[in-house]
């Protein structure tokens, strides 16, 4: 790619240098919608995970294995 191309080859040159940056932005558009993909999945996965993990707590809450306080202090020492 470069002005050499282009002054040896002229206009083939140029349409070289065209047809390597189409390729190298449909190789980009296309890591980018694999990486939009790869974070959707995440996305849902932790959205499964949260529901999950609160139906189980609410259970063992009910069940009375776990008091609510316990439940609370799990989910702060989490977050911080």
């Amino acid at each position: 790619m470069g002005w050499g191309r282009m002054m040896l080859l002229g206009n083939v040159g140029q349409q070289m240098d065209i047809e390597e940056l189409r390729r190298s932005f449909e190789m980009q558009d296309q890591r980018d919608r694999t990486q939009e993909e790869s974070i959707q999945t995440l996305w849902r996965e932790n959205a499964q995970l949260k529901l999950a993990v609160t139906a189980l707590s609410r259970l063992l809450v009910s069940k009375g294995v776990l008091r609510p306080e316990e439940v609370q202090q799990i989910g702060q020492a989490i977050e911080s």
